[in-house]
């Protein structure tokens, strides 16, 4: 009996030695929380799998994009951002990447940030003709304006947004006052959004600027017009971007890289399997668009979401960890 218990001891002196080791191995982790809801809900996706599946000890930390991005790459903290939108200070990054503090660890969105002018899928459907900007300008009659029927209607966003400038100079490039439209000022991201639930609503036509991913587009499915002509990279720093330009010419909206980003100090320290793991997880737009439609509709909160991804989506998340790191996290849900 005796022996047996000594055996026993041993066997479980050895596992808990293991656990020391893996936590030791991984140790504190900060997880940057941008404040838009896709970021929320991946940073506490990455604290939980970390945590349950590695032995980590992750914690949370609240930032944006510009403070965040600009520590990492002056001082290497926090350790990771799940959701970075680097082409928003690509110099910073740069300098921090060749500076030998940060580095990228795979894309969490690998089919982008993207922005532009959508309409209804049940439109799209309806007229499968209408796939660009141009063919939209062809039918005001199909996205008819609350105020004037008699002529369309294309929705900006509300004012100090850098997507409401573009749409602005867009709607000057592509003459669609000539056109018939008139470009109607939601004022606010509440009323942006709710045109587009009137519209649902009603099953009426509506265009105008949106971006993914996003949890409107998750409950209400729209599709992105194609611009009809490529993406001029010149033309967008000279005029579309620019409120005052007086000649803007059609453009293509680029879309916006996403990365992981992680402090080089961290990614030296941790072991492969951490590291891999980063890299491996990615999740589609349409995949968080419909997660964040369940967050806001259940009023959950990012950890609530993240469980939720975990439960619903076990042949998706297995797939980015290890078979014992999966068995863990399953035990830990």
């Amino acid at each position: 009996m005796k022996k047996l218990f000594a055996s026993t001891c041993l066997v479980f002196g050895l596992i808990a030695g293991a656990s020391v080791s893996n936590a030791a191995e991984c140790g504190s982790v900060t997880i940057a929380s941008m404040n838009w809801q896709s970021a929320e809900v991946l940073s506490n996706l990455d604290k939980f799998i970390l945590n349950e599946g590695y032995d980590c000890s992750a914690e949370i930390t609240i930032g944006d994009t510009v403070p965040t991005i600009t520590s990492m790459a002056e001082k290497g903290q926090p350790d990771i951002a799940p959701e970075a939108w680097v082409d928003l200070l690509p110099d910073v990054v740069k300098k921090g990447t060749e500076e030998g503090r940060i580095v990228q660890a795979g894309s969490p969105l690998p089919d982008g940030g993207v922005q532009g002018w959508w309409i209804p899928k049940y439109i799209a459907d309806a007229h499968p003709e209408i796939k660009t900007i141009p063919d939209v300008l062809k039918h005001p009659e199909l996205f008819p304006d609350p105020e004037d029927p008699s002529k369309g209607a294309i929705y900006n966003g509300p004012q100090g947004w850098g997507g409401t400038v573009v749409t602005s100079q867009l709607y000057k490039a592509y003459d669609a006052e000539k056109a018939g439209f008139t470009l109607v000022d939601t004022g606010s991201a509440a009323g942006l959004d709710g045109s587009i639930a009137k519209a649902y609503e009603r099953q009426q036509g509506w265009v105008g600027y949106y971006w993914a991913p996003t949890a409107l587009l998750g409950k209400y499915p729209m599709v992105k017009l194609d611009h009809g002509v490529p993406y001029d990279a010149a033309e967008w720093k000279r005029c579309t971007t620019v409120a005052d330009c007086p000649d803007p010419k059609p453009n293509a909206w680029p879309v916006d890289t996403v990365v992981t980003l992680v402090a080089k100090s961290f990614s030296e320290k941790v072991g492969p399997e951490v590291m891999d793991y980063l890299e491996k997880r990615s999740w589609s737009n349409e995949t968080v668009n419909n997660l964040m439609a369940w967050m806001t509709d259940n009023q959950a909160t990012g950890e609530e979401g993240a469980k939720h991804f975990l439960e619903e989506n076990e042949d998706t998340w297995t797939k980015w960890v290890t078979p014992e790191a999966a068995d863990k996290i399953k035990a830990a849900l």
